[in-house]
């Protein structure tokens, strides 16, 4: 049996399952471990609003019992996770990073993903710090403080899911839950040097995760490794009767295929708007994946600054309906950094609104021809490594643009289309932080990417190892 809690070194959730599973470790030991190193490490990167610890040693306890009695204590037994306050967790308010909802009733019960992750023998640790109502790439929260960076504490996270990032990256659990509208994972999972994925929209429920933009929002886990990120993700599938959006497509396993890695898949590079606009470090990342994938060709969708423009217009505008009740008595407590941008989505013409869904259709038309071509596409995941919190330009090309909306350059097209995507972590990108790739496929096609993904994994080309001083 294992030693003092405070001894577990951060271990990987495959590990701790099967060592759990095996009598090796308890649950309750891994929780310890867990919610140590959360008090231990959150005050230098401000991942969690919320830590849980009654309710994460309950839950270890639990899955102690079921395998004392001989049950099937779940394919992620005792493995320590925690969600992005977007998520509703039972007994506390769903604030969604907000001063507003901080008054809000606790969530009478968890949200879909959560349950399933019960099912499966998790333990919720707590949730975690993100950008208001998701609006954002880089997790600079007035309410709650910004998420640091855990490869340099003086750098953003990356948004809106940054806490979620960042509590991977450091090692403080394997597992987190954030979700994507327009990069929100990926932009993280880049920075933070973790892998990340947004699977094909409709593919896992929302049900109980608060709304941003109905058409646009995804959710999905993060992890250190893609074993780590498969497990998670099959654990999430189920159909759920309570999402309206959620596609009736069966849940479809990738952890099966993972050792069968990139043989056969077709993989080219995405040039054009995605070849330009990139540091050296995101260009030089994009070049060793697909040469790993042996990815010769770079092909060009020349709808990518349409669909990029049609999300900012289809996201303003539906993030500012929701919100429109509260904007007109609540303006004042709203985060600075996105009132304008929420007034201005309401005032957006209806015309220019239907024009954006028509062109985001013709986009989604011009890619479903690209894509039947190739398996996977490959583009940086953002422009550049993490910049410093507070920075508010960003030079890229030579040309002055605004930091935080560029973020998103390269995932925002392609969360216009709903396509599946995972995001592999190049370590050192720029010889000290990491930057990330994103591996783009037809709807339904996770397995492919995760088989490549895997295959960049076994090669050492991408990797997740804990920040320095977190291990």
């Amino acid at each position: 049996m294992s030693g003092p809690a405070m001894n577990l070194p951060p271990l990987t959730a495959l590990e701790i399952a099967a060592q759990v599973r095996a009598g090796q470790l308890t649950a309750r030991a891994v929780a310890e471990a867990a919610l140590s190193r959360i008090a231990a490490g959150n005050s230098k990167v401000n991942a969690f609003t919320a830590v849980l610890s009654e309710r994460a040693l309950a839950e270890a306890a639990a899955v102690d019992a079921r395998i004392a009695a001989g049950e099937d204590p779940g394919p992620l037994a005792g493995v320590p996770y925690a969600a992005k306050n977007l998520f509703d967790l039972k007994g506390i308010p769903t604030t969604a990073g907000s001063r507003i909802r901080k008054s809000a009733p606790p969530a009478s019960r968890d949200t879909f993903l959560v349950r399933q992750l019960a099912a499966a023998g998790a333990v919720c640790c707590g949730a975690l710090n993100m950008d208001e109502f998701a609006y954002g790439f880089t997790t600079e929260n007035s309410h709650d403080g910004p998420a640091r960076n855990p490869h340099d504490p003086g750098r953003i996270a990356g948004g809106s899911s940054g806490g979620s990032g960042a509590a991977v990256a450091a090692g403080l659990v394997p597992i987190t839950l954030g979700t994507d509208t327009n990069g929100s994972i990926r932009v993280p999972a880049s920075l933070n040097g973790i892998f990340g994925v947004k699977p094909s929209y409709g593919r896992l429920s929302r049900h109980g995760a608060f709304p941003f933009v109905f058409s646009l929002d995804h959710v999905g886990p993060f992890a250190r490794s893609v074993a780590d990120l498969a497990a998670a993700y099959d654990a999430l599938q189920g159909l759920d009767p309570e999402d309206p959006a959620q596609s009736p497509q069966p849940p479809q396993a990738v952890t099966p295929g993972l050792a069968a890695g990139a043989a056969g898949l077709r993989v080219a590079r995405l040039g054009g708007w995605f070849g330009r606009q990139q540091s050296k470090a995101a260009r030089g990342a994009v070049e060793a994946v697909a040469a790993a994938l042996g990815a010769h060709a770079t092909v060009e969708w020349e709808m990518a600054e349409a669909a990029r423009a049609a999300a900012f217009l289809i996201t303003s505008s539906e993030g500012a309906a929701l919100h429109l009740p509260t904007l007109r008595t609540r303006l004042e407590e709203y985060e600075p950094l996105i009132q304008d941008r929420l007034l201005a989505g309401a005032l957006l013409p209806a015309a220019w609104v239907n024009h954006a869904q028509r062109v985001r259709a013709m986009a989604r038309d011009s890619m479903a021809a690209l894509l039947a071509e190739w398996d996977v596409l490959l583009a940086p995941a953002t422009p550049v490594t993490a910049t410093p919190i507070g920075q508010e330009m960003l030079a890229l090309d030579g040309v002055e643009v605004p930091l935080r909306p560029s973020m998103g350059l390269f995932t925002q097209p392609i969360s216009c289309l709903g396509l599946p995507v995972v995001t592999v972590p190049v370590p050192k990108a720029d010889g000290r932080l990491p930057i990330g790739v994103q591996l783009i496929g037809k709807p339904w096609t996770e397995a492919l990417l995760f088989r490549a993904a895997a295959e960049l994994e076994a090669k050492g080309v991408v990797a997740a190892p804990v920040a320095a001083g977190f291990g």
